[in-house]
């Protein structure tokens, strides 16, 4: 990539964007200015400070057929090829474009974000006593020229024509760049001593204000031009993949031949997400993850024609995203919305039922490629079950926070064979880098937290039925129950006796339960609220405690009001309950000592990761 960084006059950039020789990728966002915004920018050009630098890319690349279109505001023939495409500096052109060409009316918004159109005006007098009277010396009006008061039934100043322009002594910016037509304009004031002050003053310093620019040459990628973007972009917004493959797709001629219309990623991923709509768990799913999963298939398709001994290339990374084509898109669109709607259906199987319980949002990228690879033989019952190994390996194991790409692929290559026991001797590195320490368990607190969600996802898995319903949480009970994770001993009973945080807020001392279940524990010991459970719910000691049992809970402990016996005791069960899952064992900590140490260190990581929401504390007792 290499650069320029010329200096440009502004009437010059004018000429430019009305002409379409500047337009605008279509990628980028729209015009949206207020309107004192706009006036200072006027005042900046009259009092001739800087503005900043634009940036613009030079087209003819053919490795970046971006969709242009114009700045708004300007009309141009449908053909009008660009010879830049403005990267950085849209809304100060825009606003310039429209404030000093045509008719000089602007569309834009109050500082209520009212849409409204203004006109912009100098006042003449003012502007010739100094640069320190352009402030004030610069006004906006309606589009229609007539500032009105009293509900619009007075006129304070009425600029609707240029005979009366020039009898309130108001210069148009309409005319700042158009020389004859602001001579002409000028030799009609009532006061012609007015004419030369003002034209030397005013008009000929703006005449050379010069805009500098950072143009970039034709060999720029467009990995290059996001990078740009990122860090560069003055307007505070990022660009992501999807936003520069909307203007690529945009702008392919093959589509647009085929079907008279370009292709709109952005409207296609509009049907993406109306397909995702009845799956809560996919409402987590990004479009750039979307576009991951695409370059992950395409990539496995493109390079399994290599003929070397190597296993095909994929690749997740930005990069290659960023190389999609718009018919590779298309050939994977549809299997992929298929693919994560069937992981949509695996979650809830895995009694995963909404967006807030999900632990890794990424990690449905490779498992929506793997039921497209896999086809319908991935719910075949052994495939099925080393994909749920694999599932819980990567939540459990806590793999899926950060670099994610690298990990994308090798689930790609390696799981396939895998299930399928083509390679069963070779076991995918995502299984090989789980690992799970009893100590973690101290440490998982709030479903921040991937394991804490996955615990949680276990334990109602695992048969657990709520205490006052006795029933089990499938979908529709776990909506209706509005069940959520609570206390066992109650967070008000441990701190009145001393129980220790670490303890107290662990997942150890928390189960799902129901809101109605929650409401009756309230603040009390379990040996008080267990018998106030039997009392409202007719439910016999012997039945609840098989349902205590049922979250892995000693009842016996329980009801002495034991927490010491019961933390060791749920803690064991919870453990085999991880180690069923992912296949491994789970190391178990040789003192309470080395717990502390674990769980402290498992504390600063997870202090970086905001939780979604805090547990119900019952009424702020349970």
């Amino acid at each position: 990539m290499g650069f320029q960084t010329p200096l440009y006059k502004l009437a010059d950039y004018l000429k430019w964007t009305t002409a379409g020789e500047i337009q605008l990728p279509d990628f980028q966002r729209g015009y949206k200015w207020e309107e004192e915004r706009i006036r200072q920018l006027l005042v900046t050009v009259l009092q001739s400070h800087p503005m900043g630098v634009v940036m613009l890319l030079k087209t003819g690349n053919e490795q970046i057929r971006f969709k242009p279109r114009p700045i708004e505001g300007v009309v141009l023939a449908h053909d009008t090829e660009p010879a830049s495409l403005l990267l950085d500096g849209q809304q100060r052109l825009t606003s310039l474009t429209q404030a000093l060409t045509g008719d000089g009316v602007v569309s834009t918004k109050d500082s209520r974000g009212k849409l409204m159109e203004r006109r912009f005006y100098v006042d003449i007098k003012l502007a010739l006593q100094g640069a320190d009277r352009m402030d004030e010396a610069v006004i906006s009006v309606p589009g229609d020229g007539v500032i009105r008061t009293n509900f619009s039934r007075d006129i304070v100043l009425d600029l609707s024509d240029e005979d009366k322009e020039r009898a309130a002594g108001y210069f148009p910016f309409r005319l700042l760049y158009d020389p004859l037509g602001a001579a002409t304009w000028l030799t009609k004031l009532p006061d012609m001593s007015l004419m030369p002050s003002f034209m030397a003053k005013v008009l000929s310093p703006a005449g050379t204000y010069d805009i500098p620019a950072i143009e970039l040459d034709k060999d720029t990628s467009k990995s290059a031009v996001a990078t740009v973007f990122e860090k560069v972009n003055t307007g505070g917004l990022t660009l992501n993949v999807f936003e520069l493959l909307t203007a690529t797709f945009a702008g392919d001629k093959d589509y647009y031949d085929q079907h008279g219309e370009d292709f709109r990623l952005n409207e296609d991923w509009l049907k993406t997400q109306e397909a995702f709509g009845p799956h809560s768990v996919l409402h987590t799913v990004e479009n750039t993850d979307f576009l991951q999963a695409v370059t992950m298939l395409a990539t496995l398709k493109r390079n399994q024609a290599e003929t070397s001994d190597r296993p095909p290339a994929v690749s997740a990374k930005r990069e290659d995203v960023l190389k999609l084509q718009l018919s590779e898109y298309l050939e994977w669109v549809q299997p992929l919305r298929v693919g994560f709607q069937w992981a949509a259906t695996f979650l809830a199987d895995l009694h995963i039922f909404d967006q807030r319980s999900v632990p890794y949002a990424k990690q449905l990228v490779p498992m929506a490629t793997l039921r497209v690879v896999l086809g319908d033989d991935i719910d075949l019952h052994g495939v099925r079950e080393r994909i749920t190994q694999w599932y819980w390996c990567g939540v459990l194991g806590e793999l899926y926070g950060s670099a994610n790409e690298t990990r994308f692929v090798r689930d790609l290559e390696q799981i396939p064979d895998w299930v399928r026991g083509k390679n069963a001797a070779t076991v995918p590195r995502t299984i090989q880098d789980a690992a799970f320490v009893e100590s973690r368990l101290h440490s998982l607190r709030t479903r921040g937290a991937a394991a804490y969600k996955g615990i949680h996802a276990l334990v109602i898995a695992d048969d657990a039925a709520d205490w006052m319903y006795d029933r089990t949480f499938d979908k529709i009970q776990y909506v209706d129950m509005s069940v959520d994770i609570h206390h066992i001993f109650p967070h008000k009973w441990c701190l009145d006796h001393g129980i220790d945080e670490e303890r107290r807020e662990s997942i150890v001392n928390k189960t799902p339960l129901s809101a109605a279940t929650n409401r009756k524990i309230g603040g009390t010991a379990p040996s008080k609220y267990l018998t106030a459970i039997e009392k409202a719910a007719h439910i016999p000691s012997d039945r609840l405690d098989a349902l205590l049992s049922s979250h892995r809970c000693d009842p016996s402990a329980m009801r002495a009001d034991d927490f010491d016996a019961f933390f060791a005791a749920r803690r064991e069960a919870l453990v085999k309950l991880v180690e069923k899952a992912m296949g491994k064992t789970v190391q178990r900590d040789a003192s309470e000592g080395d717990m502390q140490e674990s769980a402290d260190q498992f504390d600063a990581a997870d202090e970086a990761i905001i939780p979604d929401e805090e547990e119900s504390y019952g009424g702020g007792q349970s």
